[in-house]
């Protein structure tokens, strides 16, 4: 079978031939690449091709790909039950492990995905508020739930607008999108609405418009507001929780936040999300409260086994001191490989996420990640791809090193680079 053959097949069968939409390689063009198995930094696709990965199921693989300790986890919790629907002594396992890695979660409740714990943690904030409003911000993402698939309307200060059919206006309507590190527009939001503010929902580095940091004192700034008028402050590290720094970006930053959103390591690669704050908050949920979720599969034996044994290893002394320094030496030799080539480009990293931007100098907003090069770096893409290198296919996801990756496979992936900048 061939990848072309693959996606012909799939088209039949499931819309867009895939599952979730990044993968159709839209953005890219092509094909998109069907992968029959993985093993530390490489996977394997179906025509047997290997390729260095810096996808890593989009952040999860942070030990790397089928981790002996994590696969014998998997395997001993499948060998009890593939499912309960009922409680578990390892979900308080890994509920108490996740609040002793991140001090501010008092209480955690376990979900099956990140969506599903962004939506929770915003129900939860207009629960525990009696207010409506929610504030996110313009290039960052939270899942595929109503009230959060929204973009910004036309001014600085405005109810934001629909970003997929079948969202009713009426309820982007409770949704105010704010431009990503604008502490002024934010403060002045504050100062007209925050009467009205259930909560305010951010990832504290962006990881879906590229990467993005934040600018000194806007995570701050958000603290101060969210204080000062009574809101929520939701930081959403379902992608940072355990790769920016063991505490996630929050103690990184030195930000404390009433709810946080955790999904993808904390998962090791299984379905799993959680969500998790103050205690008075948290016990605002059903069955001790009047705001409900439920879930069949919440806190899976076999993700929950996948979670812990993968944070174990996280939890090892100076492992993501080392990734975060293997991630600085990729991006370090891409940038210099760019500028032997006189190619306008740009990188940066923190802990073990990284992002790639074709323009002089790292974005610091949407509309700047919005001014690279989009065809240089799809021309960049295939061309990495067709030396054996596999990056997000599309200019608006951050990558990810694992703690499988060393230095041959970043010396591999320089020397595909050099003549890759070329092509």
């Amino acid at each position: 079978m061939t990848n072309k053959s693959l996606f012909e097949r799939a088209q039949q069968v499931i819309p867009g031939g895939v599952n979730s939409p990044v993968r159709a390689f839209r953005a890219v063009g092509g094909t998109p690449v069907f992968f029959e198995r993985a093993l530390g930094p490489h996977l394997w696709d179906a025509e047997g091709k290997r390729y260095i990965d810096y996808v890593g199921s989009w952040g999860p693989m942070i030990a790397g790909h089928t981790h002996p300790s994590v696969v014998a986890a998997v395997q001993a919790a499948a060998a009890r039950a593939l499912s309960f629907g009922a409680p578990t002594e390892q979900e308080t396992q890994l509920a108490e492990l996740l609040c002793q890695l991140v001090p501010s979660l008092e209480r955690v409740r376990l979900v099956s995905s990140g969506t599903e714990a962004t939506m929770t943690a915003i129900r939860l904030a207009r629960g525990f508020t009696g207010r409506k409003l929610i504030v996110k911000f313009e290039g960052c993402y939270h899942g595929h739930a109503d009230a959060l698939l929204v973009k910004a309307g036309s001014g600085a200060l405005t109810f934001g607008n629909p970003s997929s059919a079948g969202v009713p206006e009426e309820t982007a309507a409770h949704t105010v999108v704010l431009d990503y590190n604008n502490i002024e527009a934010l403060r002045s939001l504050f100062a007209k609405q925050g009467a009205q503010i259930a909560g305010v929902i951010v990832e504290p580095v962006a990881g879906n418009m590229n990467l993005v940091l934040p600018a000194d004192g806007f995570l701050q700034a958000l603290r101060e507001q969210c204080t000062r008028h009574g809101a929520i402050l939701i930081l959403d590290e379902v992608m940072t929780g355990f790769r920016v720094a063991l505490g996630g970006a929050q103690a990184r930053y030195g930000v404390k936040p009433d709810l946080t959103t955790l999904g993808k390591v904390a998962g090791g690669g299984l379905p799993l999300g959680a969500l998790g704050g103050r205690r008075d908050i948290m016990e605002k949920l059903a069955p001790l409260g009047p705001v409900y979720q439920a879930g069949t599969l919440s806190g899976n034996p076999l993700a929950v086994a996948a979670g812990l044994a993968t944070l174990q290893l996280v939890a090892q002394p100076r492992f993501i001191e080392r990734v975060e320094a293997t991630t600085r030496s990729l991006v370090e030799g891409l940038a210099n490989e760019a500028r032997k080539a006189g190619v306008t480009f740009s990188s940066q990293s923190i802990g073990s996420m990284f992002g790639l931007y074709f323009r002089a100098s790292p974005p610091k907003s949407f509309a700047e990640v919005m001014q690279s090069d989009k065809e240089r770096f799809n021309r960049f893409f295939h061309a990495m791809l067709e030396r054996g290198v596999y990056f997000a296919p599309s200019a608006y996801e951050a990558g990810f090193v694992s703690g499988a990756h060393g230095a041959p496979e970043i010396d591999a992936t320089l020397a595909a680079a050099r003549e890759a900048f070329r092509a």
